[in-house]
């Protein structure tokens, strides 16, 4: 590939066939017409340079939006308008290297971006990135003068931490007083953390402390302080430095790809192969699908069974701040571009990695992960037998499904709706009667599998609807009359519960087959997408590829009632109390979401087993959970967060610094058994049919146990039996 330099000739000719083809408004159907314009808008076009294939890949994008998005939008003046905050965002979210006047200098084009995408000229881009790296520039220097300087931690400073809240410095002075409390507040958050670990060493007997350990005086400490910082920020700057053109292209064209909606992605070459590792099985690392949120790299996933999974800290929507290899110095990768941490965490097996990270209380903490092979015959079906003796509540079967999975390649692979029925199987052979199904945190996946899914506990009927742009809804049900399980079902869900996992609540709710367990609401994904090999849209020109890949958003999901799960969600019948209740988390979260609709709904009936006396349902779960200590914590731990998550304005006077961390932590301490005891009574054992593989699996076994030893403790999965058990009488 052509070296891209940051100013770039207009393009002053280009192929009138091109031109023409992408102006053409074809409006055929997806499926037929999307490679058959492609070949025609790649046949007979030579690329001359580097400049032009920007131009073939933006036209090309923009061409599969307008003619295939769900909701084309209008590239007019206000689209123009959002793009400019969209992408300013994206490229310094945290307002550390552009000044006013660069912003005043971007926001000339306010009303001009549409036309330059119509143009596919860059001329906008190629100046942000002109200002952007002389930002870093800038930057560079003003962490360098910063670490030579004297700290004083005694002056009644304050740093915003959170960048939104912080508006652009408004000169160059300003800008380095920003850098120079940034610098600062490294040096004392370590210099703080150093002097705490060294007072809790030397309350130790000598013969107790560290081998290596050593007093230090409070100057060598901000010494040692300041020079972890410069290891960390001299690393971070070299990797900024290295960036190339084509890492910021990225990112502009992911604010426009964003303008659709939060689903509707570009991704390079290297992206779509990171996107194709996370999803294959197997790979060596930690076991966690990440995402860039701006200037923030945010956890969307935990593999079942991976080393992630495995070490019990690191959730879904904790921010990933810093990544160290073993013992050596982190390295902060807030800034960074999704690859280059995914470079940073990814290792060989066996190897350590700490991450720093940020939950989504605004809490920090530090996480050391082995890397592994991530298995991921973890991310399969499986199933328990529960006994809640204390209650008399017996022999109820769990089936935990992380995903929707299905092997579209290998009709022998393993899909998801086959093996929940050998699970139901299996608990129906031990008598089992009635079933929990656990969709807590499953992000979805396979639309057919949820459709044969469902069918497995109505007759024959539909289950969800699915509506292309102007074009009917197609209904989608379960074809099959028989009934594998007839007894009393709760689906158990939770605000990680998106997509497939909604549509699944969504029919059994509707159908009132089960009853639906979990916090306030589902995430609201009711969107389908679909990946686009831009390579296959251009025949020949070899010199242009790999172009990389386009993710876009063609369909939208809706309930048999008429409603869709977008932005809504799925609201249960039985809410249970949850530690993020008080945050807004989900599709609600993300600019430019879809919004919800409704359609017509569809005929629906089903005569296994309806759902009776919900409202009794409803009222005695409330009065459990009034009198359980552990909900009530959980409460009150939900407020803490939501305070802790708005105050994210620190103090650079380290005795105030001090103060406030240490009441921060005794807070937190009243949380920290959360779920960590064994609910009594609660007896959790294997089925007979699974036992002799873990009689030959050591590694497979030592998962099963710690599974097992986590469901001994969930005061969710407690409550679910005492409703099931107001549902069998």
């Amino acid at each position: 590939m052509a070296t891209f330099v940051f100013i770039r000739r207009y393009i002053v000719s280009r192929s009138n066939l091109v031109k023409q083809l992408i102006a053409m408004n074809f409006k055929r159907s997806f499926y037929f017409s999307l490679p058959f314009i492609f070949f025609f808008l790649g046949a007979g076009f030579t690329l001359n340079d580097a400049a032009e294939k920007e131009t073939l890949l933006l036209k090309t994008m923009m061409d599969g939006f307008k003619n295939y998005h769900f909701n084309p939008l209008k590239v007019d003046d206000e689209f123009s308008s959002q793009l400019l905050d969209e992408y300013l965002d994206k490229l310094d979210g945290g307002k550390r290297f552009l000044v006013l006047d660069d912003v005043k200098q971007l926001s000339k084009y306010r009303l001009d971006l549409d036309d330059a995408i119509e143009k596919g000229s860059y001329d906008f881009f190629d100046l942000s990135v002109l200002l952007y790296e002389a930002g870093v520039q800038r930057a560079k220097g003003y962490y360098q003068d910063a670490l030579v300087k004297d700290f004083e931690f005694t002056s009644d400073e304050t740093l915003e931490l959170d960048g939104e809240k912080r508006d652009y410095p408004t000169d160059y002075e300003e800008q380095k007083e920003l850098w120079n409390k940034l610098i600062k507040y490294e040096v004392m958050t370590r210099f703080h953390s150093k002097t705490k670990k060294q007072k809790e060493e030397l309350e130790k007997p000598e013969d107790e402390r560290d081998e290596e350990f050593k007093e230090l005086s409070k100057d060598d400490i901000i010494a040692e302080a300041r020079g972890d910082v410069k290891k960390v920020f001299d690393r971070w700057f070299t990797r900024l430095e290295k960036s190339k053109r084509t890492d910021r292209m990225d990112v502009y064209l992911n604010s426009i790809a964003g303008m659709y909606d939060p689903h509707t992605n570009y991704y390079a070459p290297i992206e779509k192969q990171n996107f194709d590792i996370s999803m294959s099985g197997r790979l060596e690392g930690i076991g966690a699908r990440l995402q860039s949120d701006g200037e923030e790299t945010k956890v969307t996933e935990i593999v079942s069974g991976g080393p992630a999974w495995k070490e019990g800290t690191l959730q879904p929507n904790d921010i990933i701040i810093k990544v160290a290899q073993g013992e050596e110095e982190p390295v902060v990768v807030t800034g960074m571009l999704i690859n280059e941490v995914v470079s940073y965490i990814r290792g060989k097996k066996g190897t350590e990695v700490r991450l720093t990270v940020k939950s989504a209380d605004g809490t920090e903490k530090v996480i050391s992960i082995t890397r592994d092979v991530v298995i991921m015959d973890e991310g399969f079906a499986k199933s328990l037998l529960l006994n809640y003796e204390k209650e008399k509540v017996n022999n109820i079967g769990y089936i935990y499904l992380p995903r929707f999975y299905a092997d579209f390649k290998d009709k022998e692979g393993r899909q998801c709706a086959e093996d929940v029925a050998q699970e139901i199987i299996k608990l129906k052979k031990q008598g089992v009667g009635n079933i929990i199904l656990d969709l807590r945190d499953n992000g979805g996946g396979s639309l057919r599998d949820v459709v044969k899914m469902s069918g497995l506990f109505i007759e024959e009927g539909p289950i969800v609807q699915v509506k292309a742009r102007e074009m009917k809804p197609q209904i989608h049900s379960d074809t099959d009359e028989r009934v594998l399980f007839d007894g009393n079902l709760i689906v158990m869900v939770n605000q990680f519960s998106a997509s497939a996992s909604e549509i699944l609540a969504a029919a059994m709710q509707d159908y009132n087959r089960a009853v639906i367990v979990g916090s306030k609401s589902t995430f609201g994904k009711g969107t389908v997408q679909r990946f686009v090999n831009l390579d296959d849209m251009v025949w020949g020109n070899k010199e242009a590829k790999p172009l990389g890949s386009v993710k876009m958003t063609i369909q939208k999901f809706y309930r048999i009632d008429g409603g869709t799960t977008q932005l809504k969600g799925v609201v249960p019948d039985i809410i249970l109390p949850d530690n993020f209740q008080d945050i807004d988390l989900g599709e609600k979260e993300y600019d430019h979401a879809m919004e919800w609709s409704k359609i017509e709904p569809v005929k629906y009936s089903q005569n296994v087993r309806q759902v009776k006396n919900i409202d009794k349902l409803k009222s005695n779960s409330r009065k459990r959970i009034q009198l359980n200590e552990t909900f009530r914590l959980i409460n009150d731990n939900a407020r803490r967060l939501k305070d802790v998550r708005e105050d994210s304005e620190v103090s650079l006077k380290l005795e105030t610094f001090a103060e406030e961390k240490l009441e921060e932590e005794k807070k937190a301490e009243k949380f920290e058994g959360i779920m960590e005891d064994d609910i009594e009574g609660l007896v959790v054992k294997n089925l007979k049919a699974d036992l002799p593989a873990f009689e030959v699996d050591k590694a497979k076994a030592e998962r099963n146990e710690k599974w097992m030893k986590e469901v001994q403790k969930d005061v969710y999965i407690q409550e679910a039996l005492m409703i099931m058990k107001d549902m069998m009488k």
